[in-house]
């Protein structure tokens, strides 16, 4: 039923071309293999092998590959591990039309996509002793919690009343702490130390 909604949803974007679909998970990695599809979408919950395994195994056969989680779930714990995996995006199944779309875009242009309700759950909140263990100012913080939100350095600049130069700083001050390069590095880094926690 997931697949046929899906297929139905993007049947009609004539700039998208659905290559493959397998209810099995060892089998659709096989058929990765063959086809070479630039995004695979994919379920957490599958019999044989579920969501994470197979995310790990496309990463580590097809490096290429990007990845879309779509999940029932948003529990932090598992949006860390479909993260550790590999994901580019990660989606609940009550999204609607347009966000898939814009998450399949953004991920086939290099980019990386969570809906809200993941990035609220991820970025909601910093334990203050984490913060501190890696010398995260508050503002710092909260140009992180912007960025999840996927804010441009212009927004970002606007909501917190600074200069964009400023924000460029804290950025780059931001990803050095972390030891990160990119948004999706930040994210999984944050999550791998639990210097984030789950919405009450």
């Amino acid at each position: 039923m997931l697949i046929d909604g899906l297929k139905a949803l993007l049947s009609d974007e004539k700039h998208i071309s659905l290559v493959g679909e397998n209810t099995s998970a060892k089998v659709a990695l096989k058929e990765v293999g063959e086809y070479r599809p630039d995004i695979v979408l994919t379920d957490i919950n599958m019999p044989e092998m579920d969501g994470i395994e197979l995310t790990r195994e496309i990463k580590k056969q097809q490096p290429e590959v990007k990845v879309i989680a779509l999940s029932m779930y948003g529990e932090r714990e598992t949006i860390s591990d479909m993260l550790k995996a590999g994901v580019s995006a990660y989606i609940l199944k009550n999204t609607g039309k347009q966000e898939l779309l814009k998450a399949i875009e953004k991920v086939a242009s290099g980019g990386t996509f969570f809906s809200d309700e993941v990035s609220a759950e991820m970025m909601r909140t910093y334990p203050e002793q984490a913060a501190k263990e890696i010398s995260l100012s508050q503002r710092e913080i909260e140009v992180i919690e912007l960025i999840a939100q996927e804010y441009t350095n212009a927004r970002i600049a606007e909501a917190l009343f600074i200069s964009e130069r400023t924000v460029e700083t804290h950025r780059k001050n931001i990803f050095r702490k972390t030891d990160t390069k990119s948004v999706i590095g930040l994210l999984k880094y944050c999550v791998d130390k639990r210097i984030i926690r789950p919405l009450k």
